[in-house]
């Protein structure tokens, strides 16, 4: 199975962090609107991602709930039809929740960094990942948060 490592943490300053990132990797970055939806299953992730445009990816993958860089292991196929299989999906395993965002691509040398806005979350940002990037765009250790949107996005509802 790929795996790569990855940095997630919430980001307070969404001008300001798109200006740096856009400053490293001279562009302005792509916008990709994402629809992601998690399926119950016994272990690792999987989730259907929507583009939103007709196409899409099935993705399962297996990362450690931790604090700080780690390493995930995933596999991808994509898909044409992501509603009908988000459909099969649903009635087989079950939903275990959504995450729906638009993300902003900027590749900083072999570096992909995602600066994204969270339905019901807010911004964050992802690094597929090293740390001197991470200090370059002014992310601290302290930003950095563990699990997936989905993970957030449950804990946010059991909050309120």
């Amino acid at each position: 199975m790929p795996s790569n490592v990855e940095i997630k943490a919430k980001v307070s300053d969404l001008t300001q962090f798109a200006q740096k990132a856009a400053e490293l990797s001279q562009s302005e970055g792509t916008i990709i609107r994402q629809h992601d939806t998690f399926f119950s299953c016994s272990q690792g992730r999987l989730k259907l991602r929507d583009f939103m445009n007709g196409s899409g990816q099935l993705i399962f993958y297996e990362r450690p709930d931790t604090d700080g860089p780690k390493l995930s292991r995933y596999s991808i196929t994509p898909t044409s039809d992501p509603q009908s299989l988000q459909v099969v999906l649903s009635e087989a395993l079950g939903v275990k929740g959504e995450v729906k965002k638009e993300r902003r691509l900027f590749l900083i040398g072999q570096t992909r960094v995602h600066l994204d806005t969270v339905e019901g979350l807010g911004h964050y940002m992802e690094l597929e990942v090293a740390e001197d990037l991470m200090e370059k765009l002014g992310v601290s250790k302290e930003s950095l948060v563990t699990g997936a949107y989905m993970d957030l996005l449950l804990k946010e509802h059991k909050e309120i």
